[in-house]
């Protein structure tokens, strides 16, 4: 069984960075696609990175194009997601997902590909 636990969450300023990690367990991390998504109050999940299984390519949201990269240490069984320049709105939960055979390509990620979930961490952008 797939086990995901995030950590690197918190509060930073507008303009900050942040890393989150996301530790996968329970199968080898790198056949397994894995994608990092978000939920703000009151919205739906929503798809901020992914990266596929073997693979190192990073496919983004147009939100995340440019200040967000994922990254995976397959050697350590950690995905990463590095988050730079961020945003008032970029304030969600964020969840680790990984799935065996998820479709991975820039701004259109189906929630139904990713089978394995983290309990999410908190990411506040606040002044």
């Amino acid at each position: 069984q797939v086990q995901l636990v995030e950590s690197g969450g918190g509060l930073v300023q507008p303009g900050g960075s942040l890393r989150l990690s996301c530790r996968v367990s329970g199968a080898p991390g790198s056949s397994l696609g894995v994608a990092w998504f978000r939920q703000a109050p009151g919205r739906g999940r929503e798809g901020v990175a992914c990266v596929g299984g073997g693979d190192s390519a990073g496919h983004y949201a147009g939100s995340a194009r440019g200040r967000f990269t994922i990254f995976r240490d397959d050697a350590e069984h950690i995905v990463y997601l590095q988050m730079n320049f961020l945003k008032l709105e970029d304030t969600a939960a964020y969840y680790c997902a990984a799935g065996s055979s998820p479709r991975c390509r820039d701004r259109v990620f189906y929630l139904s590909d990713w089978t394995s979930w983290g309990q999410g961490i908190e990411v506040a952008v606040s002044a």
